[in-house]
């Protein structure tokens, strides 16, 4: 408070001392030297001692004039807090608010989640490939230790747990490779990856659109059939209600704030982990990875995720898994069609079979929604080398 208004009683002192001293008028010219002298004074005041109130605006603050509170959805007004929801949404809060430090040379952590060996190194290699100091690789192998071609990827596996298809344990191994990426403070955005994925896009494309960008590409829509809110149960009250029950796809690519956020919250995780789950009661299945992502950045969140994933997927047979993609799907039409796509389609499983499109908009322009793709045979490996050697659309 002293340092505040140290300045201005200064100014106040100068100015007492201008106007009280006994000589002559000055001429109009020594007025003006006297005039410019002050506001330079002021000027170096102002930025030596800055108003340290949050909500004031300053000059010369590096986050400029513009609102860097960043206010959570306000609470339901049927209901109080409880005491777990406060501390986390206080927690939650400071982080949102935390002004990110910049680095100097910003990285994209790619975060492999995988059984065993990666089918595509050889092609995830070449995309690497010239942009050494702009990426990091983390792999999660859940079943045996992956041999690896590449040296990109050697020595990059995590310490690994089994993973069971569905169950909460998918949603620990992200965690921990999120946890496991955030040790190196250059890492700026975060991408989930499984073992058949692939780029449709050079790296530099997928550079540049991911860190010039303040969302996190999370999936996020309402699915109000037996696939969707139908998963939802009533022992998640109070913390989760029904009307904030989400469905999206686990393939998440993430900034850094909403990755620490992550490892900072266990309210919400533990609600999932206990009531979201294969074989509840009801004959209910709950798959976590589908679920928990979405509703919790929806909850507390939502204006900074993009409600799309930067991965493709088909659905459009309508089965329990995306289309799969075998050697002679893959044509240089398939692929450029995969990368022009400016719409994300969500699938919901309700009678009426509804097909909602979420347009992918990004700084106030419709742009392309993916830049990687899956469910891809390894068969694909060698006519996607070619591919991507010789075709311009990535």
């Amino acid at each position: 408070m002293k340092k505040e208004r140290a300045w201005p009683q200064f100014i106040r002192n100068l100015l007492i001392m201008v106007g009280s001293r006994s000589r002559p008028q000055l001429r109009r010219p020594t007025w003006i030297i006297v005039l410019v002298s002050i506001v330079c004074v002021f000027l170096i005041a102002a930025y030596v001692y800055p108003p340290r109130s949050p909500s004031s605006c300053s000059l010369f603050s590096s986050r400029g004039c513009g609102g860097s509170i960043i206010d959570l959805p306000p609470a339901a007004q049927s209901r109080q807090l409880t005491d777990a929801e406060v501390e986390s949404r206080v927690v939650i809060n400071e982080i949102l608010n935390y002004y990110p430090v910049i680095t100097k040379k910003p990285k994209v952590a790619f975060l492999f989640l995988t059984p065993s060996s990666l089918p595509f190194e050889r092609l995830w290699h070449m995309f690497f490939k010239g942009h050494e100091g702009k990426f990091s690789v983390y792999v999660h192998a859940s079943k045996d230790k992956p041999t690896h071609v590449s040296p990109y990827f050697i020595g990059r596996d995590i310490h690994s747990a089994p993973v069971g298809w569905g169950k909460i344990s998918m949603v620990e191994a992200e965690r921990r490779l999120l946890a496991n990426a955030l040790l190196d403070p250059d890492n700026q955005h975060f991408v989930l990856l499984s073992e058949s994925c692939i780029p449709v896009r050079r790296f530099d494309f997928v550079y540049n659109y991911l860190l010039l960008t303040n969302v996190s590409f999370i999936d996020s829509y309402v699915d109000p059939g037996p696939h969707g809110n139908g998963r939802y149960i009533e022992y998640m009250l109070p913390e989760v209600e029904k009307k904030d029950f989400r469905k999206g796809s686990q393939w998440f690519s993430m900034k850094r704030q909403h990755a620490i956020i992550i490892m900072a919250d266990s309210l919400y995780f533990t609600k999932f982990k206990h009531h979201c789950r294969p074989n509840m009661e009801g004959n209910r299945n709950c798959y976590a990875d589908e679920h928990y992502l979405p509703t919790f950045f929806t909850m507390l969140d939502p204006g900074g995720i993009a409600n799309w994933s930067v991965t493709y997927v088909d659905w459009s047979e309508g089965k329990w898994h995306p289309r799969s993609f075998r050697a002679r799907d893959v044509t240089y039409q398939v692929m450029k069609n995969i990368a022009y796509i400016d719409e994300s389609p969500h699938f919901t499983s309700d009678a009426k079979r509804t097909v909602v499109i979420t347009p992918c908009v990004l700084n106030g322009s419709k742009r392309s929604c993916y830049l990687f793709a899956r469910k891809f045979f390894p068969e694909t490996q060698e006519r996607l080398i070619q591919l991507y050697s010789n075709s311009t659309i990535f």
